[in-house]
């Protein structure tokens, strides 16, 4: 398969070259040099280090660990913090690394969006000096893995109705409480856990090993089968003040986590989406039924078409979602709009590309099935669409129905 990042040449498309089915508005053609570059780059490790393994590891229920090396040598854990070994890129090169990178798979693209936006960023963001000294540098190098506590067993939209808890003991925190469906938790050397304490909503730096803290891998799921998805525990755990975040007090230090998070999706799902498409195309123009190719026939082309308008509308919201980042002007609403829209999108095409391919469709050989099933995690997780409509809901009424 050719690398999404590969297939259009802006002065090409400028000049009226036949236009790139992944790419109908030349998207490509608006980047800089710096972001065509870092896209490129991306491409070439998951064309080939991630897509030749990656059908067996999501069979075999397996998080590839050898290729958290290769993520780091690219400078993509971390990507846009300044400093601390980290990259310094852009909010456009950080939402193509999670397009291309989930072109190859949602939990690979998971696996960096925890370690960049949820434990990196908070320690950055929030994180004292000497913490970020600590772990950020080696978190950059993938020499420490991190992971991110919210979600609660009980549910994960309402973070408010936080029961994991901390007290002061002497100089020390006392953590109790469990944690639920935290990706890369079980392989995790640090948990940035939210915890809520008299003060209210803290966080709390967690290292593997602690006394009373354990974090057992789920197992059994039919999603996100390549990613490591663990519960986190804490019995008593000693969490010493040199461990909390000083920066910051209440949920907005956690759902700020969140919106840096979100804003790697709405890129991310685009590269499934694309995947997804371009096997399609490859299929129908040789599959043969009737004595001509499938693409022939006027119901595949219709439904080609539209999967082609709803992956252009969704590039075009990410762009200008990424252009408000970088300037300094998004707000949680923007990324609340383009989750909704880019995961309904990426999910209905999934869902629409293994149909079309028949038989064929239910086979872990063809990515429509593998990327329809990891789909139907990342559209609830990080905010469930309903939980971004009310949002917007919100935002246009000036009244919650939360």
């Amino acid at each position: 398969m050719a690398p999404a990042a590969a297939t259009t040449d802006p002065a090409a498309q400028a000049a009226g070259a036949a236009i790139d089915p992944l790419d109908l508005y030349a998207v490509r053609a608006a980047l800089s040099d710096e972001e065509r570059l870092v896209q490129e780059s991306v491409a070439r490790l998951v064309d080939g280090e991630v897509l030749p393994i990656i059908q067996r590891c999501f069979e075999e229920h397996r998080f590839p660990k050898e290729l958290i090396p290769k993520l780091a040598a690219l400078g993509l854990l971390g990507s846009s913090i300044r400093g601390y070994d980290c990259a310094g890129l852009n909010a456009i090169c950080y939402g193509l690394i999670c397009q291309e990178l989930e072109r190859g798979d949602s939990g690979i693209r998971s696996f960096v969006s925890v370690q960049s936006s949820l434990c990196m960023y908070p320690i950055y963001a929030f994180g004292s000096e000497e913490q970020k000294q600590q772990y950020l540098p080696r978190m950059a190098h993938g020499e420490l893995i991190g992971c991110f506590g919210l979600t609660e067993p009980h549910g994960g939209s309402d973070p408010a109705n936080m029961k994991t808890h901390a007290r002061k003991r002497g100089k020390d925190w006392v953590l109790n409480g469990s944690k639920m469906w935290i990706t890369n938790g079980a392989i995790a050397d640090l948990a940035v856990v939210w915890a809520m304490t008299p003060e209210g909503v803290r966080g709390f730096l967690v290292e593997k090993g602690t006394a009373g803290f354990s974090a057992p891998e789920i197992q059994h799921k039919f999603s996100l089968r390549a990613s490591v998805t663990a519960g986190l525990f804490f019995d008593n755990v000693v969490v010493p003040e040199s461990q909390v975040l000083p920066g910051v007090v209440g949920l907005t230090g956690p759902l700020s986590c969140l919106t840096q998070a979100r804003y790697g999706i709405c890129w991310g799902v685009i590269g499934a989406a694309q995947a997804c498409l371009r096997q399609l195309l490859d299929y129908t123009a040789t599959r043969m039924l009737f004595g001509r190719p499938l693409a022939a026939n006027q119901a595949i082309q219709l439904r080609l078409a539209d999967m082609a308008r709803r992956i252009t509308s969704a590039q075009l919201l990410a762009l200008q979602l990424g252009r408000l980042k970088d300037a300094g002007s998004m707000q949680p609403a923007h990324v609340s709009l383009a989750k909704w829209n880019n995961c309904r999108m990426a999910l209905d095409i999934a869902r629409d590309c293994r149909d079309m391919l028949g038989g064929a469709g239910i086979s872990a050989e063809y990515a429509p099935i593998r990327h329809m099933l990891n789909l139907e995690s990342v559209i609830t997780y990080e905010g469930t669409e309903t939980i971004h409509q009310l949002t917007i809901g919100r935002e246009l009424t000036g009244l919650s129905a939360f």
